[in-house]
């Protein structure tokens, strides 16, 4: 192995490590639903490059409004995907998306882009 090949190891594996990192070990921002004088569970969400806050608690039984502003025009967050909700909806870019449902059972449950890249949950108490 000479310098060269060395050199593109060594990089390939730190991009890897970062990769790893990225989506499986970067800490996570947890957000509590903050209730409106209707009753309705609300949290506000950027979609930049992910989803911030990327972990979102709420009580089971009571509505939920999920405000998906989408920062980008990036094509992988143009969708979102709430599946355990039936829920699939397209995100426009610089404009805020509101998702309305009402969570029955208790559980930690994924949400996704279309291409399955970026997640985050729906921690239901």
């Amino acid at each position: 192995m000479d310098t060269t090949q060395i050199i593109v190891t060594l990089v390939g594996v730190g991009l890897l490590g970062f990769v790893g990192w990225f989506f499986f070990l970067a800490p996570h921002r947890v957000a509590a639903a903050v209730s409106s004088s209707a009753g309705i569970q609300q949290v506000d969400i950027v979609v930049k490059g992910g989803y911030s806050p990327n972990v979102i608690e709420v009580e089971h039984g009571k509505p939920v409004q999920l405000n998906f502003y989408r920062d980008e025009e990036n094509s992988c967050s143009e969708e979102l995907l709430l599946p355990d909700f039936n829920i699939r909806r397209e995100l426009a870019p610089f404009k805020t998306t509101a998702i309305e449902f009402l969570p029955q059972q208790a559980g930690t449950f994924e949400f996704t882009c279309g291409m399955h890249m970026l997640r985050g949950s729906l921690v239901v108490k």
